[in-house]
């Protein structure tokens, strides 16, 4: 199997996943996913000049350096974790960035905002006859909550990047076209893009896209047509893993592997 860490030097890449998985392994991950405890994560809560606050959750690098600056991972949420107590977003995805190899390999400021109603919202396109999805309301507060972080912490701005599940990748993509020049790369997992004809506007943007061909809640066609529109338009860093038979989540090999995120944390824009 062809890893993330081969693609950078090809064209877009397209990488069916239908071998069976390592029962052990994932035994073995379920172990570490059960030790890991929300309280790594402080509860904060972003006050914007307008509005109600934004909640969100902060991991931390576990010893930051005078002098270095860090990256910065945002992770969105799914629907089921709309809300406003600050807990419901810290779900397995993001609670997997706490997992010991993965703090100490990857040290970054983790942000899990939770949103107060959908942070994107979906639509029959009138071009292609599928799902595309466009900004909710509170979307923009992500990127007012970034700003404001950054001008109180050690952060890398070439290289903020962006995560997702569900409807929370479905915002990802937006906050692509709502944020340009902003982030570094983007991770969806099982979401819904915005029109394909904003292919031209992303298609510099580094994305990986992973989809389960068996997802009955956010189906796959969105995603391959995203896909496609992204290689016509001329996109030379997106890459998209289909699950054989997975339903609608995070790949279970996919939450402790540490291939996907030293790619992700490979990307940094130019400066």
């Amino acid at each position: 199997m062809a890893t993330l860490q081969a693609y950078a030097a090809d064209y877009s890449q397209f990488e069916k996943i239908d071998v069976p998985v390592n029962a052990a392994q994932l035994k073995k991950d379920k172990a570490v996913l059960q030790e890991l405890k929300r309280d790594s994560f402080s509860a904060e809560a972003f006050e914007p000049a307008l509005g109600k606050p934004l909640p969100y959750r902060l991991l931390s690098p576990l010893s930051p350096q005078p002098g270095v600056l860090y990256p910065v991972v945002i992770v969105l949420h799914g629907s089921g974790a709309v809300g406003d107590d600050n807990v419901s977003q810290l779900g397995a995805f993001a609670l997997s960035w706490s997992a010991p190899a993965i703090q100490s390999r990857f040290p970054a400021y983790v942000l899990v905002p939770q949103f107060p109603e959908r942070s994107a919202n979906y639509s029959e396109s009138i071009k292609d006859g599928f799902l595309a999805s466009q900004p909710g309301a509170s979307l923009g507060l992500v990127s007012q909550m970034l700003d404001d972080f950054i001008a109180q912490h050690p952060v890398d701005t070439r290289r903020i990047y962006l995560s997702g599940f569900s409807m929370g990748a479905s915002a990802a993509w937006n906050l692509l076209l709502h944020s340009p020049g902003k982030f570094a790369a983007s991770v969806a997992y099982s979401g819904i893009p915005p029109e394909r004809s904003t292919a031209l506007q992303l298609k510099d943007v580094p994305v990986l896209i992973v989809h389960g061909n068996a997802d009955t809640e956010n189906p796959i066609p969105p995603d391959r047509a995203m896909f496609a529109a992204l290689q016509k338009a001329g996109a030379k860093h997106v890459y998209f893993r289909e699950y054989e038979g997975m339903e609608h989540r995070v790949p279970a090999d996919m939450l402790l592997d540490l291939r996907w995120r030293e790619w992700l944390f490979a990307q940094r824009k130019a400066d």
